[in-house]
């Protein structure tokens, strides 16, 4: 027989802790799923390690249907790693960093690109030993400043990490096809319905990449998408088309302004009379060894990924003490007459007219600027955040924006960590080559978060019957043996059925407990052995995700039939 109730770790809770905000947070911890060990921390008590085990098992299926192999890396690592690969920087302010005895530093491991190319290098030698595709389930450790939604923004998370070794493009965009199959047919099975979108590379890098996204409103991501074509893509990385035109009317003549202390686009745009979008403003950022100045219309936000791949590299804000050596003016920086600056220009500014800019002189500002007459730019790109009401740059569609929950991405990486790794394998001719490289993330415990929040309702959790902790609850309710007896041999009988099930026979404990429990918990299936066994020898079944019920032969043959039709 499987688990009784009595016996399961853990209590459920009426009310939630008052840190939950959010469904899947708030269920989970009323449901006896989780317990918060420490901010981003959490234990894993019994009801929610199945689930976990069970997510854990689709990923490893269909990634071993993709012809991936499983291992296991440490997830102590040598801080000498991060400093061979290069990442340091970018990433120290997220590891968690430790020192042995001998003074020697360690970090726990956020990912594990470093590691897998060092096996990588004695491993797979030769081309005849490529592809391959190595694949761990294991803990991973990222400081995250302020973690909130229970598992979607942890310091401790489980995630399945991929890794694909090809001896070229071409075989790193077969893999990479394989292990977004793969994805698409895990997330499928967990009851999601994710979308791939274009996203950035973040700290990870390398140059194509996507997420793929469960769409919720609690979800930390926001993307748009195209009410046309389907385009979608995280707003760090979307294509977009504003709304409207940046023209207006005939060029004027161009006219200097007194704006004594005026900076914001705000303040000048009340100061004269104008509306944000008539401005163009100049922001200036440090990139190199030299200054990038990126204009953009004045009711728009700067998306400093696009500006990053524009100026050709990673670019930081220009510090105030830097703006004076350069010969600039910080609050009233703009495109005319800007010397010693490469000028990138939003491509939604090509046509404008009678912008209003900054004049690069203390509390001034220009009037009547227009593109093509008075400044040409470096380049043409696009640099703006995409917003609700722009247009699709691919079909002229409507675009939206959305939330969602981050569960994968997958990234090309070619040779940005085998090359300075010295990961390379030997090629037909003898010579020695990097290997071209892709690297997949799929977060196992925050899938589960993003099944809680697809499949909830006031009274619980409805998990998808593939990764329920429990697929069958047999709930006692009547108060004689005869009926505690047929709830404990149906439940044995599904059990060596293949079918796992949760008897509720708590002595003491009503009814409605129970009811509510089991609706909480979210089993895919209840069936109750009460009132209607006694009367007449049947049982009731209730389909947790639609409510019906139906009652049914106290044989564990009508019992799989219904649960058949358990989504």
């Amino acid at each position: 027989m499987g688990m009784r109730a009595q016996d399961r770790f853990g209590q459920t809770l009426r009310e939630a802790p008052a840190e939950a905000e959010i469904p899947s947070h708030r269920l989970l911890l009323r449901g006896a799923f989780l317990r918060r060990t420490a901010s981003g921390v959490y234990s894993w008590l019994p009801l929610g390690l199945r689930v976990l085990r069970r997510v854990e098992q689709v990923v490893r299926e269909e990634m071993d249907a993709q012809g991936a192999t499983e291992l296991l890396m440490p997830a102590l690592l040598p801080m000498d790693l991060l400093e061979r690969s290069g990442r340091v920087p970018g990433f120290y302010l997220e590891l968690y960093t430790l020192k042995d005895s001998a003074d020697r530093e360690w970090y726990l491991g956020p990912t594990h690109e470093e590691v897998i190319c060092t096996l990588a290098s004695t491993e797979l030698p030769s081309y005849k030993d490529l592809p391959s595709v190595p694949y761990q389930i294991q803990w991973k450790y990222r400081y995250a400043p302020r973690p909130r939604g229970g598992l979607l923004r942890g310091r401790e998370f489980l995630m399945k990490d991929a890794y694909s070794f090809d001896a070229d493009e071409a075989g790193l965009m077969a893999s990479y096809d394989k292990m977004v199959a793969a994805y698409e047919a895990v997330f499928s099975r967990c009851g999601l319905s994710t979308k791939m979108i274009e996203a950035q590379a973040g700290l990870i890098g390398g140059t194509v990449n996507h997420e793929f996204v469960q769409p919720a409103d609690a979800g930390e991501d926001t993307f748009v998408s195209c009410d046309g074509c389907g385009y979608a893509a995280n707003t760090e990385a979307a294509a977009s088309v504003p709304a409207g035109s940046y023209a207006s009317g005939d060029p004027e003549q161009v006219v200097k302004v007194h704006t004594p202390g005026l900076v914001t686009v705000d303040e000048v745009a009340a100061f004269l009379k104008v509306a944000p979008r008539a401005l163009a403003k100049a922001l200036l950022y440090k990139s190199g060894d030299g200054i990038v100045c990126a204009l953009i219309p004045g009711d728009r936000e700067l998306n400093e990924y696009k500006l990053s791949k524009a100026a050709g590299g990673e670019v930081r804000m220009l510090a105030d003490h830097a703006f004076a050596p350069a010969g600039l003016v910080k609050g009233f920086a703009g495109p005319v007459g800007l010397s010693g600056v490469r000028l990138i220009a939003d491509r939604s500014l090509r046509e404008a007219t009678n912008l209003v800019t900054g004049a690069n002189e203390p509390d001034h500002h220009l009037t009547g600027v227009s593109a093509g007459r008075d400044f040409t730019p470096d380049a043409w790109e696009d640099l703006l955040s995409a917003q609700e009401g722009d247009r699709c740059e691919r079909c002229g569609g409507g675009l939206s924006l959305k939330r969602g929950i981050e569960v994968g991405h997958v990234f090309q990486l070619g040779t940005k960590y085998s090359a300075p790794m010295g990961a390379e394998y030997t090629d037909e001719s003898g010579a020695r080559r990097p290997f071209v490289m892709g690297c997949y993330g799929l977060g196992v415990s925050r899938t589960v978060a993003a099944i809680v929040e697809a499949h909830n309702d006031d009274r619980g959790i409805m998990w998808p019957r593939a990764v329920a902790p429990f697929e069958v609850a047999v709930l006692s309710i009547a108060n004689d043996a005869a009926a505690a007896g047929a709830a404990a041999d149906l439940a044995g009988a599904l059990e060596a059925r293949g079918v796992s099930v949760l008897l509720d026979d708590r002595a003491g404990v009503s009814a409605g407990v129970k009811f509510a429990d089991a609706d909480l918990i979210g089993y895919p299936l209840q069936v109750v052995v009460g009132r209607t066994f006694r009367s007449s020898g049947r049982l009731e079944a209730k389909v947790r995700a639609t409510g019906e019920r139906t009652e049914v032969d106290a044989t564990p043959d009508e019992v799989l039939r219904v649960l058949g039709t358990c989504p």
